[in-house]
């Protein structure tokens, strides 16, 4: 069966599509640099104000991402449904354990940038990006 090229793929195929991206991304590329500042001591202090950075912009990317994904969703959920019922149920719970998942780790995060470091850290952080 061939895939026709003037068809774009029902809304809940792009949602999970969506979410799947966002779930993989969160987990290979946020959660690791939480764990290795979340243990400090692993962390040379002379290198903590770049780690936090880095994780600032994986944090920006990621918000892009989360937006992308509650499109996705705004779009199945603005379709009304005629086709696959289990498929639109199956999306909007992956949706749902997604949006936890970026919860969750955004409070980690948000405890990671919030939390309070020494002024030469915080300036260095500042600094990349007012250089940006």
């Amino acid at each position: 069966m061939a895939a026709s090229s003037n068809h774009s793929p029902p809304s809940d195929v792009c949602l999970l599509l969506r979410a799947h991206a966002e779930a993989r991304w969160l987990s290979h590329e946020v959660v690791p640099v939480l764990r290795e500042l979340e243990h400090e001591e692993s962390e040379p202090q002379e290198q903590l104000g770049a780690a936090l950075a880095y994780l600032e912009v994986l944090w920006i990317e990621s918000r892009k991402r989360a937006g992308e994904t509650d499109a996705a969703y705004a779009e199945l959920d603005a379709t009304a449904v005629n086709g696959d019922r289990p498929l639109h149920a199956k999306a909007r719970g992956y949706h749902a354990v997604v949006r936890s998942l970026r919860e969750s780790l955004g409070l980690r995060v948000g405890r990671l940038l919030g939390a309070p470091c020494g002024p030469a850290v915080r300036a260095r952080i500042s600094d990349r990006y007012a250089n940006s």
